[in-house]
């Protein structure tokens, strides 16, 4: 083979993985913008098409999850980031989201060592760092409370609970958008 002829492979090839990867682009782009004109059925829907065709497509099963959730199918949801931390194991947001939904279940130890991971994988994550800190939280309260079902009577410990309780979050803690800069690329 010449190098011209070399040279005319290489370009066709580049010719293709550009133009698959802008089809890519453009494919996520139009579901985040469904999912942003509060049509996330459709968006969930075109997402299945893309990954029929692309399953290994990263950013688009990040986008997968997140429809879930916004679908309330938090069990397809955690699979889909479980599955996504398994071939992806590099990234931190889905773990960061995969603790989110735990935390909303209760499954306190479950969330705090999916932060704890994601942290590990980028310590200046801030929203992890966030969410960690409000599982703590949480698993703090319920200890509190568990000493007060042991012991009514231990007055710091009521003051302590009262203190967590306050700190804690009203929303539970912060999933990483998807249209972010935080999406796995």
């Amino acid at each position: 083979m010449t190098l011209r002829s070399l040279l005319t492979v290489i370009a066709a090839f580049a010719s293709i993985t550009c133009t698959a990867l802008a089809a890519s682009a453009d494919e996520l782009g139009d579901v985040v913008r469904l999912r942003q004109e509060g049509q996330p059925a459709a968006a969930l829907a075109k997402a299945d098409l893309v990954l029929a065709t692309q399953p290994k497509d990263a950013q688009m099963r990040f986008v997968r999850a997140s429809l879930l959730v916004d679908l309330k199918r938090g069990t397809e949801a955690i699979t889909a980031l479980e599955s996504l931390t398994e071939d992806y194991p590099d990234l931190a947001e889905p773990y960061n989201n995969l603790a989110v939904l735990y935390a909303s279940s209760g499954e306190y130890p479950k969330a705090r060592a999916a932060l704890e991971q994601a942290l590990r994988l980028r310590p200046a994550y801030a929203t992890a760092h966030e969410n960690l800190g409000d599982v703590y939280a949480a698993l703090a309260a319920s200890s509190y409370a568990s000493a007060l079902k042991a012991d009514p009577a231990l007055p710091a410990v009521q003051g302590k609970l009262a203190r967590v309780r306050q700190a804690l979050p009203s929303t539970g803690p912060a999933a990483s958008s998807p249209t972010s800069s935080a999406a796995p690329h």
